[in-house]
Parts: structure tokens; sequence; C-alpha cells
């Protein structure tokens, strides 16, 4: 099967996703579970060109669970989040604005605000994992190995910053406080160069195929919504009007790579 009706067919799948949860987040008034959607949705699409695809099976085998250890780790983390804090405070004014100041109802802002946006969005990052599986040749190399372990130390990476969070956020004494401990000592988003460092070993994987080393726009977008669109500036701004230390942590702290922080 070609490439292009394989990303055909996971258009399709991706877009019939996205209006089923759709459909059902207007029954709740909540989209916050799109947020695990984000991370599962990229597991349909691996899965869906694992199916379809007609490449090498060792390879197509090790695209498919690199991407599901990563996607339905994070998709279970960020749907426990959303169980125990509740709606997404972004999401809420997001749509509260739209309704508000242009009369939008919830359906249409939802859809068009939230569910149109992240649908090709999480369709071209993952492309490295769809398009990965479609050469039957060149077998698994050196280059493979090293994005496979690339990949599953950024799923850890991104792990262990998570837990470290969870654990400093449920100590009242640590109410109010800036997190600087552990991997946020080094990197003040530890969660988001995980995402990073998975999804370049993914396409490191899938780089050892003619077809697909030119799926690269989806770790390089990737990358760019982490550090410049919604990733960290959405979270930094909040963090520098609610948290006093902020300021100061940021002027010692790496803010993407890890690295040692500076001295006061």
């Amino acid at each position: 099967m070609s490439v292009w009706a394989v990303l055909a067919i996971n258009a399709a799948i991706l877009v019939a996703c996205f209006v089923v949860l759709w459909l059902i987040c207007l029954r709740t008034r909540d989209v916050t579970p799109v947020d695990s959607f984000w991370a599962f949705g990229m597991v349909v699409m691996a899965l869906s060109s694992f199916a379809f695809a007609t490449g090498d099976p060792q390879r197509k085998l090790l695209l498919l669970a690199l991407t599901a250890a990563w996607g339905l780790r994070l998709g279970g983390y960020m749907l426990w989040r959303w169980r125990d804090h509740g709606s997404d405070r972004r999401y809420v004014a997001l749509l509260g604005k739209a309704q508000e100041r242009r009369g939008w109802s919830f359906a249409k802002a939802s859809g068009l605000l939230v569910f149109a946006t992240q649908a090709p969005l999480l369709f071209a990052v993952s492309l490295p994992a769809q398009i990965g599986q479609v050469d039957a040749l060149p077998p698994l190399g050196t280059l493979a190995l090293i994005g496979a372990c690339l990949s599953l130390f950024g799923t850890l990476f991104e792990t262990v910053g998570d837990l470290q969070l969870v654990r400093f956020k449920r100590n009242p004494a640590n109410q109010g406080q800036v997190m600087d401990r552990g991997l946020w000592r080094y990197t003040r988003h530890p969660n988001y160069f995980g995402d990073a460092c998975a999804w370049w070993g993914i396409w490191l994987v899938a780089a050892e195929t003619s077809t697909g080393v030119w799926s690269i726009v989806g770790p390089m977008l990737l990358t760019w919504t982490l550090m410049k669109w919604s990733g960290a500036p959405t979270v930094e701004g909040k963090m520098a009007r609610t948290k006093p230390g902020y300021a100061d942590y940021v002027r010692r702290t790496s803010g993407f790579v890890p690295w040692f922080p500076k001295r006061a």
C-alpha cells in the first residue's frame, strides 16, 4: 500500500475519532479529555499504520511499540490528572471568551478552537510513526537502535519528571513554592524535554527509510509548539503571575535542555 493510501486511511480514522470525542464533550461541556487523546490518538495512528502499511515488519513493530510506550503512559497520566484536578482552566477561559465576546455556542467554539486545531497538529506530529512503516527496506540498523534508545530515554525522563511534580504538589508544606528539585533542578520543563526526545527518537527509527526521513516535520513541529507556542510560554506565564520565586528559578534554571543550574 502506498504512503498516500496509508495517510488517507489514517486521516479518516483520526477525523472520525475527533468527531466522536467532540460529541461526547458536547454532552459533558468539558473539552479537557482532548489532552488525553492527544497521546492516545498518536497510538491510534501508529496502530492503523501497522495494520495497513506493508513495510519492514521489525521496523513497524518497533515504531508501534515506542509510540505506545510514550502515548499510553502520557494519555493515562493526562486522564488521571483530569479526573483528579477537574477541567483545564485554559480551555475554560478560551471557550468562555469565544462565547462571551464572539457570541459563539459551546459547540462552535470547542469545534473550531480545540478539535479543528488539534486534529491536524496530531496528524502532523505523528508522521514518523505513520510513514516510517511504509518502506520494506532497509532493515533495522544502527540509526534505529539509537532512535529507540533516545525515545525510551525521553519517555522515562518525562515519566520521572511528572512523578516528581505530583509528589511535590501533594505535600502541603510545598504550597506556593516553586518545584526546583529532582529533574526540575536542571530544566524547567522535563516533561516537554522528554516529549521532544521521544519523538526525535521515533523519527530516527523512521529516518532509516527513504520515505520516513521526510517525516522530520513531526518532531520539528512538536518541539516548536512545546518551546514557543502552547507549551512552555503558557505554563511560564501563569507561574510568573502566581509564584513569587519563579523569576529567580527562571534565572538559574535551563529552559529546556537539562543543564546544571547557574549560581545565584
